[in-house]
């Protein structure tokens, strides 16, 4: 007999100490049968005041995710699900891959993560030319833009919003992210993605697609798609845009 609650699937879900946004958008996606088990990778919640403390600030998540991933592995989960956004970017696409490749082979589970489930969204909706909102400084929008452009797309703007810590990428408006998606939207683009996982912008993303016409991916909102559609659950959700309701 399977687990009473997540009968369909466990997943562990791998997220900085500091970010207050992945668990509860997480749980808003969640179908019935499904459990999401976090798992918190300790870091202080430093000052994030240019490129040198944002690269500490990856170092710091690199130096204590793997007694994050193993705390979490005694619940006997499905999937490994990376609740986090910038170090799956960080130094392009071999070290993204090499990233999963890592994690996998620790936990002997399936793996999602933000980079490589951005790629399949763009992919499943048709995206190759690119808008881009981070909460990151320049160092972090470069990493982005990196690997994006190193799997075949094509960044035509990119906007930093340059938070002053971890926590308080959380603390950044519906508004403030409206105006954002207004920055680098344009006729040159064939869709937005908002990477960073404690920006809260899953149901704005989908409200955005209504008022901006064309598709909006929020990163939190990729990475539960891929996790569900790669465990094989297809439970099409209204409020979080195209991408959960149609494909």
């Amino acid at each position: 007999m399977g687990d009473s609650l997540g009968w369909r699937q466990k997943f562990a879900v791998l997220i900085p100490s500091t970010n207050t946004s992945v668990q509860p958008e997480f749980d808003a996606m969640r179908p019935a049968g499904v459990t999401n088990h976090i798992s918190r990778i300790r870091i202080p919640n430093i000052a994030l005041n240019d490129d040198a403390d944002f690269q500490r600030l990856i170092t710091l998540i690199a130096d204590a995710q793997d007694e994050a991933v193993d705390a979490v592995m005694s619940c006997e989960p499905d999937r490994l699900v990376l609740g986090i956004s910038a170090e799956t970017f960080w130094d392009g696409l071999k070290a993204s891959r090499d990233l999963k490749k890592h994690l996998e082979e620790r936990t002997k589970l399936p793996v999602s993560m933000g980079s490589e489930a951005c790629a399949a969204a763009f992919a499943a909706l048709g995206m190759k030319r690119l808008g881009v909102v981070t909460p990151y400084q320049p160092v972090g929008d470069r990493n982005v833009q990196r690997f994006f452009e190193e799997s075949g797309f094509e960044v035509r703007r990119i906007k930093g919003l340059k938070c002053e810590s971890p926590v308080k990428i959380a603390h950044v408006s519906e508004a403030a992210l409206r105006d954002a998606l207004i920055e680098v939207d344009g006729d040159d683009i064939d869709g937005i993605v908002q990477v960073g996982t404690n920006l809260a912008m899953a149901r704005l993303a989908g409200s955005a697609e209504i008022w901006l016409k064309r598709p909006v991916v929020a990163i939190n909102t990729a990475i539960y798609w891929h996790a569900l559609r790669e465990s094989g659950i297809t439970d099409r959700m209204s409020g979080f845009g195209a991408l959960l309701e149609k494909y």
